[in-house]
Parts: C-alpha cells; structure tokens; sequence
C-alpha cells in the first residue's frame, strides 16, 4: 500500500497543479477580455469562481486524484506568490505617501479589524479566524489580504471561502455606489481628489477601486490608486502584528512561548526592497508581477475547487451581517478621517 502511494503521488501533483494553473491562466484571460474589463471583478476573484464551479460539479474521484497538487498550490504556491507581491511596491512609494496617510490608514485598518473582531466573534458568535479573515479583507485589500491572513490564523478552506464572496459581494456594491454618490454630491469631500482618497481608503479590492474611480474622472482615480497603495503597503506589518497578537492568546491558552514571523511575510519586505534598491528591468519586473498574479490565482483556483457550497451554506447570515458593519464601518470612518 505505502508503495502505491508513492507512485501515485505525483500523478496528484501534476493533475492538481496542472488544473490550478489552467484555471488561473483562465481567469486572467478573462478579466482581461472586453466584457469584463473594467468591471472591477479581478482575476483572483473569477479564479476562486472558477475552481468553486468545477469543484462542486465533479465527482469525488477527481478531488481525490487531485488532491497532493491542491493541496500544494494553497500553501507554498500561495506563499510564494503572497512574498513575490512585494515587487509591486517601493520604498520610494512609500515615502512619497507621507506619514500623515499612513496615519490615516493604519487608524482605519486598526479599528476595522478591532470591530471584526469585538462584533464577529462577541456579538454574532462567529469562530475567531472567520472574523478575522472578514475584517482583514475589508480593512487592507480584499481577497489577497484574506489568502495572507489565512497562513497567519491557519483557516480552513470554507473559512477563506466565506470572506472573500463577503469581500466581492459588498466591494462591488460599493463600487457601483461610489460614482453614483460622486454623480449627486461632487463635493462631500471637497473636490475630485478627496472622492478619491476616500475611495482608495474605504473599497476592498484593487480592482474595485481602478473601476470606480475610473467611473468619476481622472484626479478620483489617481488619488484613489494612491490611496489604495498606503493600504497594501500595511500588508506586512499588519501581518506580523496579527501573529504577535495571536501568539499571546496562545501563550494564556495554551502555553506557548514563541512568536513565529511567517517567512513569506519576510519575502513579502525583501521582495519591495529588491524592488526598489536594485535596477530590474522592466521586462523582467512585469514577468515577475504576471508570475505573481499566475501564482496567486493557482492559489484561488485550489481553494475553490476545494471549497463545498453546503460549507458556506452553512455560514448562515452572520458572515453577511458582519461584512456589512465592516463597509458601513469604513464608510463611516474613512469619510470622517478624509474629511479632516
């Protein structure tokens, strides 16, 4: 029997991976087609769509058949494509942004995550790694966020699932609310460049984001872009506090006394510096991002073939009641913060 496993293990691999991948260079096909584009439905989010679909149609031999690469592509692949997002960023971004954004940003992030967190696992009685996965798509940047916060908080797959159709869902109500908002009332920010700041500070996904400030006028959407940049760039640090502050639950729960630093987190920062204190060729820096979104939505594509609908079906509405707190929240917030 241990013989068979062997040999059979890396016909899993290879069906495994090999599927992901096809799915993903599907999904990137597709959210760059006419009838998508613009839309603000990233790839990432039509790959988890795609696996979801297949996944629950076909029968319980090929899960089985494709188990070792699914498995593969939701924990390495989707760490090394979390590490290889930090060739998208620079320190020289970072310090253009000022500190007064970052100040900003990081009180939204903060009391984003702290009401998931209070109203998820207190009020509504959600398990602690759903609301945490909920909040840190809201609060940074929607479904990558989640994927990364899933390494930290060792969620299950339904889990990751649930945040995320939670993130597209009230993401893309925003998205189409936003430039209606900015149609009636142009100057509840005081101009173009506000709107947009409040954008980038409040909507979930990157895609989202470049889709509705692009439904306003260019200064929205260049503002919103920045905006959305200083919100990726706490990525990491945010991160590394959620596993510090993890480990102490721990350390009073169940004796442990170490903090363990993801390393793809680590990656994550070599991967900026890199970015930004070594040359790269712009040829070589795009085969790296295109490598990135190919990894990240493999990593998406496992997870949702993975993923059962009775799982989320499950959830019930507490999922829904906390994500739309989390987008009243930041609306709330994130106006008042633009506003000062």
């Amino acid at each position: 029997m241990l013989v068979l496993s062997r040999t059979q293990l890396p016909y899993g691999l290879l069906t495994g991976v090999t599927g992901s991948l096809a799915l993903a260079a599907l999904a990137m096909w597709l959210s760059t087609s006419p009838l998508l584009q613009g839309s603000g439905v990233g790839t990432l989010t039509l790959a988890m769509l795609l696996g979801l679909a297949i996944g629950n149609l076909v029968p319980a031999t090929v899960h089985r058949a494709a188990a070792a690469g699914v498995q593969l592509c939701k924990q390495p692949v989707l760490r090394l494509g979390v590490a290889l997002y930090g060739f998208r960023l620079t320190v020289q971004q970072v310090q253009a942004l000022g500190v007064q954004a970052f100040v900003t940003d990081a009180l939204l992030i903060l009391s984003t995550i702290s009401l998931a967190i209070w109203l998820g696992t207190r009020v509504l009685g959600m398990e602690r790694g759903t609301a945490v996965l909920i909040g840190a798509g809201h609060a940074i940047c929607g479904a990558a966020a989640i994927l990364a916060s899933a390494g930290v908080v060792k969620a299950r797959n339904d889990q990751v699932a649930i945040a995320i159709a939670c993130v597209v869902l009230f993401g893309t109500l925003g998205m189409l609310l936003y430039p209606w908002l900015f149609t009636v009332m142009p100057g509840l920010f005081g101009d173009s460049h506000g709107f947009g700041i409040f954008t980038g500070a409040t909507l979930h996904e990157v895609a989202q984001v470049v889709a509705a400030g692009q439904a306003m006028d260019p200064q929205a959407a260049e503002a919103a872009v920045v905006a959305k940049l200083i919100r990726v760039l706490l990525l990491a640090p945010f991160l590394l506090g959620l596993g510090l502050w993890l480990n102490r639950k721990a350390e009073h729960g169940h004796g442990a006394t170490s903090v363990t630093v993801p390393v793809f987190v680590l990656g994550f920062i070599a991967c900026m510096l890199i970015n930004s204190w070594l040359p790269l060729d712009q040829r070589l820096h795009q085969v790296l991002v295109s490598l990135d979104d190919l990894l990240l939505a493999a990593a998406m594509a496992a997870l949702g073939f993975s993923t059962r609908l009775v799982d989320l079906r499950q959830a019930g509405l507490k999922p829904l009641i906390l994500a739309a707190a989390l987008t009243l929240q930041l609306m709330v917030v994130g106006g008042l913060l633009t506003l000062l």
